[in-house]
């Protein structure tokens, strides 16, 4: 049986390695790409996120440039705290924080999902947007979000997954196996980075299979809302 938990796919060093050299295209990159659409899933996932908390500290795992951790800012916690492995995708994300004034609330840390560094149920929500498909070992990634969120606390990934409606489906494909890539290499000046986008996109194991990994990480009540046709999922679930 083929082990969705673990990816062949780049180890840790080389994800790092590769979205240092991406950091400073990343957040213009990303707008591009979507058309604008990761804003709006953004503030989707923030806002289903508000409808079953109102955390005081929450974890930004993956947290790349931080975008997703200061869209959390309008649940109005105490504490945002983001990790990431990339120390230049950091650098990016603490230059906005700075110059939107919420250094108080936003604290961005070297770190990797494999080890979280912190206590047991740390926090009350833990959440990533686009990052989980770049674990080296799914299910222990998800197992350590489970593991510093606090009992009865949440989880929250935003990440893509492929739609199954014809033609959305066979379109969807199209532009990421040959349009984006191409757009990718030419503005950010890196011949693998989006390359790699959509190999990691359709090898992550998305809908029902995601769903299936998170009750295996320790959460209960998981829920998928997709978006934008199927392009990108909503997941959820709380721990037991």
């Amino acid at each position: 049986m083929h082990d969705t938990t673990r990816k062949s796919g780049p180890s840790a060093e080389q994800v790092e390695i590769m979205f240092d050299s991406i950091s400073k295209h990343y957040d213009r990159l990303n707008h591009l790409l979507s058309f604008g659409t990761d804003r709006f899933w953004r503030r989707r996932a923030v806002s289903l996120i508000g409808r079953y908390a109102k955390p005081k500290t929450v974890l930004d795992v993956a947290t790349g440039t931080g975008d997703l951790a200061i869209e959390a800012l309008r649940l109005q916690p105490e504490k945002v705290t983001g990790i990431d492995i990339s120390s230049r995708m950091l650098e990016e994300g603490r230059r906005k924080i700075e110059t939107l004034g919420s250094g108080d609330r936003i604290e961005l840390l070297k770190g990797d999902a494999s080890a979280i560094g912190f206590s047991d149920g740390t926090f009350d929500v833990v959440m990533s947007a686009f990052g989980v498909r770049n674990f080296e070992n799914t299910l222990a990634g998800l197992t350590e979000m489970c593991r510093v969120v606090r009992p009865g606390g949440m989880i929250m990934v935003l990440e893509f997954s492929r739609p199954a409606w014809f033609p959305f489906r066979q379109i969807y494909g199209f532009y990421f196996r040959r349009i984006l890539p191409r757009i990718g290499r030419k503005v950010s000046g890196d011949s693998s980075a989006y390359s790699y986008l959509p190999d990691s996109v359709m090898s992550f194991p998305d809908n029902e299979r995601f769903l299936g990994l998170l009750e295996k990480a320790g959460f209960s009540g998981v829920a998928q809302k997709r978006l934008t046709g199927g392009i990108a999922s909503i997941y959820t679930g709380f721990r037991s």
